[in-house]
């Protein structure tokens, strides 16, 4: 499974580039800003091997349960580092604090579940917007596998992608949130009833099982259909999302042999197209100045298609051998996605300052934060994400011993798993 490494090591790297582009070689920037967002493309490519590989891994495992405890050990240890570190700068007085001076206990359980982009919560730091995304995704595909439903994944990636079409343009922001009294409680108790329904997904059986995954997969849909941040993504970029995850699940079936690679292909170029066609239609009518809309539907438009083209290179290319240093990019993404917006404070307040610097200074600038920036990220992966991951394997497997092994799958997959021990010793973000 090198191949998701190096998509995930290119995905990241553009994340990063997309943020310290905003600070230094800022003279570069716009003539790539033109046609291309960095930063989105970096995400996109992100969330389709998500759709990919998470699906594979539930499957595989064929439990829930276990399911759950390998995400759990491998996102929340780095997460509440990085929430932790992001205190740094504000107690250096280098920045403010996202949630503050707004609502600090609505940030706390906003933020507790990874949800905090459809609870109006300030993001702490930035980039963990994405991972409310990632965490809807998850708790719907535990709804879909415990009801059998998991395989239709063409049908999904495309009803999202047609819902982007329908609804991109009037979806409400912060409908919920917005106009609480109490926007903490609206957390707190979004919070508890994602804990209840996923709870009784993990130790209920039968209807009741189904109801509960059901609860907790549609609390986190109606959070990301009506109560999304108002600052992060368009209306339309929400069914988009979604689209591009079941993309990546349809060619993983593709894959597998139980879809035929025509149909994979159609589907994967018409969500694409229909997320296309949505954010053109739908940016006419939400703010855009006539002077950059026509610049924003050419970004958005090679965005996708590129996002799309890199999965599909990779997809292709998979048996092609890849170097272990574009690899081992891969393993320490998900550290290099949480780490690098802290170390670019460091970068802007003690390196950059207000000092004027020529074109290749900046150039070398940004190369140097770049090396620091993996070789920290390898220093976390070594000593929080990869033990995390080993304990949580070492759990799983007592928690299997202890209570049995909760095997839940509706059909045995067509094949046996290429390479199936190492879906469990990436991260996935």
């Amino acid at each position: 499974m090198a191949w998701l490494d190096a998509l995930r090591g290119i995905a990241a790297l553009a994340v990063v580039a997309d943020h310290v582009t905003q600070v230094t070689l800022t003279s570069v920037r716009p003539h790539i800003y033109h046609w291309f967002d960095l930063g989105n493309y970096g995400v996109f490519v992100f969330f389709m091997i998500s759709g990919y590989i998470v699906p594979a891994s539930l499957e595989r495992k064929g439990s829930v349960r276990t399911f759950w405890v390998s995400r759990v050990f491998r996102l929340y240890p780095m997460y509440m580092v990085a929430i932790a570190l992001a205190f740094l700068p504000w107690m250096a007085g280098l920045r403010a604090l996202s949630g503050v001076k707004q609502d600090p206990a609505n940030s706390v359980f906003a933020q507790l579940l990874m949800m905090g982009d459809g609870l109006a919560g300030p993001n702490l730091p930035n980039v963990v917007w994405s991972l409310t995304y990632e965490m809807a995704f998850y708790l719907l595909l535990t709804f879909l596998f415990i009801a059998g439903l998991h395989r239709r994944s063409w049908w999904y990636a495309l009803g999202f992608g047609v819902a982007a079409v329908m609804f991109g343009g009037v979806l409400p922001k912060q409908v919920i949130s917005g106009h609480a009294a109490t926007p903490w409680l609206v957390s707190l108790t979004a919070d508890a009833l994602i804990v209840a329904g996923l709870a009784g997904a993990i130790v209920l059986r039968g209807k009741l099982r189904l109801a509960a995954a059901a609860l907790a997969a549609g609390v986190a849909l109606l959070l990301l259909t009506v109560n999304t941040h108002q600052n992060w993504v368009y209306p339309w970029e929400i069914p988009t999302i979604l689209g591009l995850m079941f993309t990546g699940t349809t060619l993983y079936r593709a894959e597998r042999g139980e879809y035929p690679w025509s149909r994979a292909i159609a589907v994967a170029a018409g969500t694409i197209g229909l997320a296309i066609a949505a954010g053109i239609w739908h940016s006419q009518v939400w703010g855009f100045r006539p002077s950059t809309i026509l610049v924003w539907r050419e970004r958005w438009f090679v965005t996708l298609v590129l996002a799309g083209l890199t999965f599909g290179v990779g997809l292709m290319f998979q048996h092609v051998r890849v170097p272990k240093v574009i690899a081992w990019l891969g393993l320490v993404s998900y550290s290099i996605y949480l780490l690098h917006p802290l170390l670019l404070q460091v970068l802007r307040n003690y390196v950059l300052n207000g000092h004027k610097y020529l074109l290749w200074q900046q150039a070398l600038i940004v190369l140097g934060y770049t090396v620091v920036v993996v070789a920290v990220a390898s220093v976390s992966y070594l000593i929080i994400e990869r033990p995390a991951q080993q304990a949580g394997r070492r759990v799983a497997r007592w928690l299997d011993a202890r209570y049995g092994s909760d095997r839940r799958i509706s059909r045995p997959p067509p094949k046996p798993e290429p390479h199936a021990e190492s879906l469990d010793a990436q991260p996935v973000i």
